[in-house]
């Protein structure tokens, strides 16, 4: 009698090691959740930080790229010029304005002059509509740099005749710019216009200098004779060029590293900076000068909630594992106490063998249902992680209506930037699908689709024509893709001045087949590349004026093989191109491979 409840102890030993195990489990597997998300959150935020410090990047490679087109414009004008004179000079430099070139202070024309000179040159360009210039040479150098013509963009009184030999800084960018017979960009200095301006007021500014040589008359073709000035203040020129795309999300410093660096200007979000995210330096390279950018992430780039995952990770997986555990200990009692009474019967009743087996049917349906219940967890645990990425996006949108109408313009440059990028992401999207969704034939009247996707594609000025389609056999989807690919091209690669016109015709081919052709008065495709134009990223010539992915004839070259067609291209009689492509037809059985 007193050994009878060793069999008792033992299982409830083995209950308690089952309920800590599980329990165990359960706490490394939210230990080790919790530790990935933290280092997922973390990775989130590194790339987060270095996607904002690329953007601010590009940003300011824009706004440079813009300054220095702006820039060879009007020197390439004044060069042009047989005798230059003021009322030119004002005609040449009125596109140039603040709201084209952000930051910039104002553009000048700038002569060398020797000390000896000095008369002359002024008397010069008095002649020439410059009547109240007054040059101020300096008393301790030889060579002069004068400014003869200036307009203002920020509204303040031009003034001409400065030496600009007074500072070192201007003096090498024209040096240089003149040497190398290109733009260059000066060492940053406070601009000698804004020498009357509050000590305050005054920022560390560039200018950027282009050489002007004559192309007018011919006799005088490549003569030096002068440059084109562009002044723009530091702070300014960061303020316009980055203030919306960092916002409150990074804190930028511009430095002009051509020498020892030198801090020039800085963005402050006023927003608390994320110590834990590691600072980000970009090499930007101006004209003939190289600057750096340091990028500090605020708090605000990653929503707090992000970075608390890995806390609420933790708390779930606790809960989980007690329930987990709570339900272990449950089963595990349940199957003891049912073992027992197993036993019991067995000792009993020895032939009683269906009630054991309607006991152990009773603990896999326990166990079933545990497996179910984990499932369900899991399921319900993705769903609010796929919500945080989705609110995410909606904070940006809720904040249009309170931006100024200067911040809406950036962020609907940043918005067809984005676009942009949505663009290339869709096709790329569609080029992997073109190769591995499954086909769902059935029978396609073309004739309708293109009548469609006409009505779709109409501009008011452009016209698609189909004449007599067939019907054939194919995936409605992707078959789609195709022509739209196809007639989209045709009308978006129209040169300017031209009207769009796109035809859609067919002819029979062998047996069970047919050849459509999507013909365009488009730009055509050089007989060289026409091999080559359906590989994926491949652009004809002539295309570079037009936006594009160089993924849409890759598509439809995967879709047209998908269905065992073949597809190129010839030259359009009268200009444009003639695309086709092979399908089988609907009422024949298609053999296993195209004509």
């Amino acid at each position: 009698m007193e050994g009878r409840p060793a069999p008792r102890d033992r299982l409830r030993h083995r209950s308690a090691v089952a309920v800590g195990l599980v329990a165990l489990l359960g706490c490394l597997g939210t230990i080790l959740a919790a530790l990935s998300l933290h280092s997922v959150s973390r990775s989130r935020s590194e790339r987060a930080v270095e996607t904002k410090a690329q953007i601010v990047q590009q940003a300011i490679d824009a706004e440079l790229d813009r300054y220095r087109a702006s820039l060879a414009d009007v020197a390439a004008a004044v060069g042009a010029q047989t005798q230059l004179e003021a009322g030119e000079f004002a005609a040449i430099v009125a596109p140039v304005t603040q709201r084209r070139l952000p930051g910039a202070v104002g553009v000048s024309l700038v002569v060398p002059a020797a000390t000896g000179d000095v008369s002359r040159v002024q008397a010069y360009w008095r002649r020439h509509g410059s009547t109240d210039l007054a040059l101020h040479p300096r008393s301790d150098v030889d060579t002069h740099y004068f400014a003869v013509m200036t307009r203002r963009l920020d509204g303040a009184t031009p003034r001409t005749g400065i030496d600009a030999a007074a500072a070192a800084p201007p003096v090498q960018a024209l040096t240089t710019a003149r040497t190398s017979r290109d733009i260059a960009v000066s060492p940053t200095y406070p601009l000698l216009g804004d020498a009357d301006l509050p000590a305050g007021e005054r920022q560390l500014s560039f200018i950027m200098a282009a050489p002007v040589f004559a192309t007018s008359p011919p006799s005088a073709a490549g003569q030096f004779r002068g440059w084109i000035v562009l002044a723009f203040r530091g702070g300014d020129f960061l303020r316009t060029a980055i203030g919306q795309v960092a916002g409150k999300q990074a804190n930028v410093e511009l430095s002009d590293t051509g020498g020892e660096p030198v801090p020039v200007a800085v963005w402050d979000s006023g927003v608390r900076l994320d110590g834990a995210i590691a600072v980000q330096r970009r090499a930007v390279t101006a004209p003939q000068r190289t600057w750096e950018l340091r990028i500090e992430a605020t708090e605000d780039l990653v929503p707090a909630t992000e970075e608390r995952l890995d806390e609420a990770a933790l708390v779930v997986g606790t809960v989980i594992t007690l329930l987990l555990a709570a339900l272990t200990s449950a089963i595990v009692t349940s199957r003891d106490r049912a073992l027992r009474k197993v036993d019991q019967a067995t000792r009993a009743l020895r032939d009683d063998i269906g009630r054991r087996e309607i006991v152990e049917r009773k603990l896999r349906q326990r166990e079933e249902e545990l497996v179910a219940f984990a499932g369900v967890v899991a399921h319900d645990l993705r769903s609010p992680l796929a919500n945080v990425s989705a609110l995410a996006e909606v904070l940006a949108e809720e904040t249009e209506d309170t931006l100024s109408a200067e911040h809406r313009q950036f962020l609907d440059r940043l918005r067809l930037s984005a676009a942009r990028m949505s663009d290339l992401i869709d096709d790329l999207l569609a080029y992997a699908k073109a190769d591995n969704v499954a086909l769902r034939p059935e029978v396609i009247d073309l004739d309708a689709m293109v009548r469609d996707i006409a009505a779709e594609r109409a501009t008011g000025s452009g016209t698609v024509f189909a004449q007599d389609l067939p019907r054939v056999r194919g995936d409605r989807t992707l078959i789609r893709q195709v022509l739209d690919n196809l007639i989209g091209n045709g009308i978006k690669y129209t040169p300017p001045g031209r009207i769009p016109e796109v035809r859609v015709t067919s002819c029979p081919q062998n047996p069970g087949w047919c050849r459509i052709d999507v013909a365009d008065r488009g730009i055509g495709v050089p007989e060289q590349q026409r091999r080559d134009i359906f590989e994926a990223f491949t652009r004809a010539s002539g295309s570079e004026g037009f936006q594009g992915t160089g993924l849409g004839l890759a598509i439809v070259g995967r879709i047209v093989e998908r269905h065992s067609g073949a597809v190129g291209v010839d030259a359009n009689p009268g200009g444009g191109s003639r695309f086709w492509f092979t399908m089988p037809m609907a009422d024949d059985r298609a053999p296993a491979r195209a004509p």
